[in-house]
């Protein structure tokens, strides 16, 4: 109450360096906030955090332009949770790998179990919670304060039933269509929620990479959970056993190394360019990131001993003439090793 009817009194009696959770209930305090860091510069004095980015950002926008960094947090990464938070954002690179410490006793049970629990930070704490019960809570929270406030949605039910339906085809290429069967609704809405979706975090769209060259590339993004424990209590996989030997072992495992190569970029308060490429010859590439003019193929495998049939289609990149770096396998190996003479085996332990 005293930061929305009081925000210069708010200012005055919390000293720095001061955080402010939940931010976009108090729109108020961000003219105020302009004025306390204009009088003194010194970057690090205020930290404000939210849930809901995009009503936020517009508020940053308008009264804090050049004056604030935003950093996009998701949940523990891997190297958060090994305590390593030193290490360089993920790129296949030999300088990289030799500066990522591979996790230790890192097998196919633990990487599920990872994947099967998720990443909130509630759930690695030292007093464990259930993780179904936290699961629940959060998506009834999530519907009846977010949804509600940034979508308007009229039933709930309907859109839960959308999330689930989102959470099934996790790794998949996004076909709106299927969507709107599926859910019984307007090609309109399906676009809306998505929206509502990646805007709030929950889910990323991998955009496919094209150039002039080549207008034979699908164009439809690929749509990814960006917390794996989310989507398996969406999908009802009630442990990580059930999980790895299902039928969306394979999509879960990619989807949660695209979630920790964009936390590797984003943690660090970086940018970064990921694209997926398939053309309508079938010919596909898991991941593509962007560096400096240069494309880093990586192939997703649940394997342990991915042969040289995993990137057979590396190739159509040097047909487009496009300057190409170390390509990697991602999969289960328990070291790093050559494929090729231009691609690398690479442990997901190293993520």
């Amino acid at each position: 109450t005293l930061a929305k009817n009081e925000p210069s009194l708010f200012l005055q009696r919390f000293s720095t360096p001061l955080i402010i959770d939940e931010i976009q209930y108090a729109p108020e305090l961000l003219p105020f906030l302009k004025m306390k860091v204009d009088q003194d510069r010194r970057p690090g004095q205020y930290w404000l955090t939210g849930s809901q980015p995009f009503p936020l950002m517009q508020g940053v926008s308008e009264s804090l332009a050049g004056r604030i960094a935003v950093i996009k947090l998701l949940g523990f990464s891997q190297r958060e949770l090994e305590n390593d938070t030193q290490a360089p954002a993920f790129l296949p690179k030999h300088t990289v790998f030799s500066q990522r410490s591979m996790s230790k006793n890192f097998d196919l049970m633990q990487v599920f179990h990872r994947i099967w629990l998720g990443s909130y930070p509630a759930l690695h704490q030292a007093n464990l919670i259930d993780r179904d019960l936290f699961y629940s809570s959060y998506v009834q929270t999530y519907l009846q304060r977010d949804v509600r406030t940034l979508a308007n949605v009229g039933d709930l039910s309907d859109f839960l039933k959308f999330i689930r339906v989102c959470a099934a085809r996790t790794g998949q290429v996004l076909n709106l269509q299927d969507f709107c069967r599926d859910c019984d609704i307007q090609h309109t809405t399906a676009k809306r929620w998505l929206s509502v979706l990646e805007n709030s975090g929950i889910i990323f769209l991998l955009p496919p990479y094209y150039s002039n060259l080549n207008q034979r590339i699908i164009k439809s993004p690929k749509l990814y959970f960006l917390d794996t424990g989310l989507a398996c209590w969406l999908c009802k996989w009630s442990s990580a056993e059930s999980l790895e030997a299902g039928a969306m072992s394979g999509a879960l495992l990619e989807t949660w190394v695209i979630s920790e190569i964009l936390k590797s970029w984003w943690h660090q308060g970086l940018s970064v360019d990921l694209y997926y490429y398939r053309d309508r010859d079938g010919k596909e590439i898991d991941l593509l990131i962007e560096q400096d003019g240069e494309i880093f193929p990586i192939e997703v495998k649940k394997s342990a001993h991915p042969s040289m049939d995993a990137i057979k289609h590396f190739k159509v990149l040097e047909g487009m003439k496009l300057k190409v770096g170390l390509g990697c396998v991602l999969c289960l190996a328990s070291q790093q090793m050559p494929l090729s003479q231009s691609v690398e085996i690479v442990p997901v332990g190293i993520l």
